[in-house]
Order: structure tokens, then sequence, then C-alpha cells
């Protein structure tokens, strides 16, 4: 694996983690997600920057072992070009339900 690869992996670990930590460890609860519009906005700029870092990986190895790297992309397209009908549902599916699988991915590549 190259630098460039290594740290491509690294920011999308790096925004994984900035997002549990905003959470703050405690159990995810959508009302305090959908009521912090801080909250939303960070995470969505992670989710921005997990989704770049994929893009880059992607022109690099494309046939990269990461589950949905092509989605992961799309993600970060619609939020940014899709930014007035994003819905916190959306966001919030990503952090429960993508993101803890994403990151074990991700560690598993940076390991090997």
């Amino acid at each position: 694996m190259d630098d460039s690869m290594k740290k491509y992996l690294s920011d999308i670990l790096i925004a994984i983690e900035e997002i549990e930590a905003f959470l703050g460890g405690q159990p995810k609860l959508f009302d305090d997600f959908l009521s912090d519009l801080c909250l939303r906005r960070a995470i969505e700029r992670n989710i921005e920057i997990i989704g770049e870092a994929m893009h880059r990986i992607l022109k690099v190895e494309p046939d990269v072992q990461i589950t949905n790297s092509r989605k992961i992309v799309d993600a970060r397209n619609y939020i940014i070009h899709g930014y007035d009908s994003l819905s916190a549902d959306i966001l919030w599916s990503i952090v429960v339900n993508h993101l803890p699988k994403l990151k074990m991915e991700v560690e598993k590549l940076l390991e090997d």
C-alpha cells in the first residue's frame, strides 16, 4: 500500500473517530442529533471528508476492499450538491448503520 492510500484511509478513520467523539460515547439518540444543529453540521462535514477520501482511494485502488465504496462517494456528493434536500434521517442512518462497518474495514486495511 502506498503512502497516499494510507493517508486517505487515515483521513477516513479520523473523521469517523471525530463523529464518535461528537456523540460523546453515549447511546446514539436520534432526538439529540435532530435537536443539535452544530452536531448535524459537524457530522455532515466529516461524512463529506470520508466521501472525498474514498473518491481519492478509488482513483488509486479501484478494487479496494471496502463495502459500498462507490456509495460512500455518492453520499458525499449528495450532501454537497443536494444540501437543500438532505434529511437528518439519511445522515443518522449513515452514522448508525454504515460507519461502524466502515471503521472496521479501514482499520483492517491499515493493519495489513
